[in-house]
């Protein structure tokens, strides 16, 4: 049965479901008030990293977050002025700094990321999209191997979810890569993941599909959902009404107050992050690198390479803060020696941040035709076509084939944490 549905945001996670809603003859509206392919989509690491199931949230983030914040070179950042408003967000948020959550997290997180590389190939098949999919390694460097063992819970997570992994060190890494500093002594390379080269022009890209299948695109600021009898009738957005069966709540760090509107009190915050462009650089690593003890990515981009990253709490109506950009081009210098490039652009942008650290995807309980999709913190590009392919899915009336129970926006309809 064709229905129509309005998806409300244009990121990865929107553009996604829209088009594996044309795909299955559906009626699309794709509203966003910036267009596709702005927002965390424009600005992300462009790493396909499958492997990034561990959160942010690990036992001894509480003890070691103090020291980290008085840091210039540590990459978690904190607008202070910002912090009586997120006391509420923050105390859920640690609350599940523990081994037990920790691992929940990462079960949760696995179904959605773990062939992020099929999921957006199926995705991109056969479109102009295709072509900034590049299948690669995807490398975390050490200083050394002791620096790796003080990860060994997170790489414990990953080996219990089947992932393998080769590790280099000394020679070894420097055959695999030249660009990398010689202080730089150990990394892990594992296969079958991927980056996209351009990820604004990927989603750019996959709308325009969307579109030519019969989408409908529209720039606005969606205001409201319309009602009655318990079920969505349409979407209100800059005055005017677009009727509708169902709605896509898909907004990333914006859901709170729609999500509202729809029964949802939910526990969301920006988790500011920043990207500084180097255009022409004289150095292109082999493939997308973490460089671990920084938290931050490189990749190779078209034209350019990007280092991304960072941590920063501040809300959403705060300007750019320096400290982060900073810390990235230190980062990079340190990384690789002698990189010189031509000019430099800098981006700073929010990622969705739920306490529980795992997204919102399905229905919203409570009423007919809702549906949400958002709060995939850092692996929203990653996560993004499998998780428009789920929603597109439940719409149509299949089952998808992974336990959605995890995902329920249940959890933020009745309390906050």
């Amino acid at each position: 049965m064709t229905v129509s549905v309005a998806v409300i945001g244009s990121g990865i996670v929107g553009v996604s479901t829209a088009l594996w809603l044309v795909r299955d003859g559906h009626s699309v509206t794709l509203i966003d008030r910036s267009g596709p392919g702005e927002g965390a989509s424009f600005g992300n690491g462009g790493v396909l990293a499958g492997c990034s199931i561990v959160p942010v949230t690990v036992p001894g983030l509480i003890r070691r977050a103090p020291r980290m914040l008085m840091s210039p070179d540590q990459p978690l950042f904190l607008r202070w002025a910002y912090l009586p408003r997120m006391v509420p967000w923050l105390s859920g948020y640690l609350s599940h700094a523990n081994e037990r959550d920790v691992r929940r997290i990462a079960a949760a997180l696995l179904p959605i990321v773990r062939d992020s590389l099929a999921d957006h190939r199926a995705l991109a098949d056969g479109t102009r999209a295709e072509r900034w999919i590049v299948p690669s390694d995807y490398l975390f460097i050490y200083e050394s191997r002791a620096h790796f063992e003080r990860d060994a819970f997170g790489w414990s997570i990953r080996r219990d979810a089947g992932f393998e992994w080769e590790e280099l060190e000394g020679e070894d890494l420097h055959a695999y890569d030249p660009s990398f500093s010689r202080r730089l002594k150990f990394a892990v390379r594992l296969e079958n993941h991927g980056r996209i080269s351009d990820p604004a022009r990927y989603v750019k890209d996959l709308a325009a599909e969307a579109e030519a299948g019969g989408a409908r695109i529209l720039k606005a600021q969606v205001e409201a959902v319309s009602l009655a009898d318990g079920a969505v009738t349409g979407v209100r957005a800059d005055g005017q009404t677009i009727p509708c069966d169902s709605m896509v709540l898909a907004t990333g760090a914006w859901s709170a107050p729609l999500g509202r509107q729809l029964g949802m009190k939910i526990p969301i915050e920006s988790e500011r992050g920043y990207h500084i462009d180097f255009w022409s650089p004289s150095v292109t690593p082999r493939s997308p690198v973490m460089i671990a003890d920084g938290k931050f990515v490189i990749t190779p981009m078209e034209g350019r390479l990007r280092a991304a990253g960072t941590v920063e709490f501040g809300g959403l109506d705060a300007p750019p803060s320096p400290e982060p950009l900073g810390l990235l081009e230190r980062g990079i210098a340190a990384a690789i020696p002698g990189f010189r490039w031509s000019e430099r652009t800098e981006w700073m942008g929010h990622r969705p941040a739920l306490t529980d650290s795992i997204p919102v995807i399905g229905e919203i309980p409570g009423i007919k035709g809702a549906f949400a999709g958002f709060g995939h913190h850092h692996i929203g590009l990653t996560g993004g076509a499998k998780t428009g392919r789920l929603l597109a899915q439940m719409i149509s009336g299949r089952t998808p084939n992974i336990d959605l129970t995890p995902y329920s926006a249940a959890r933020f309809t009745k309390r906050f944490g």
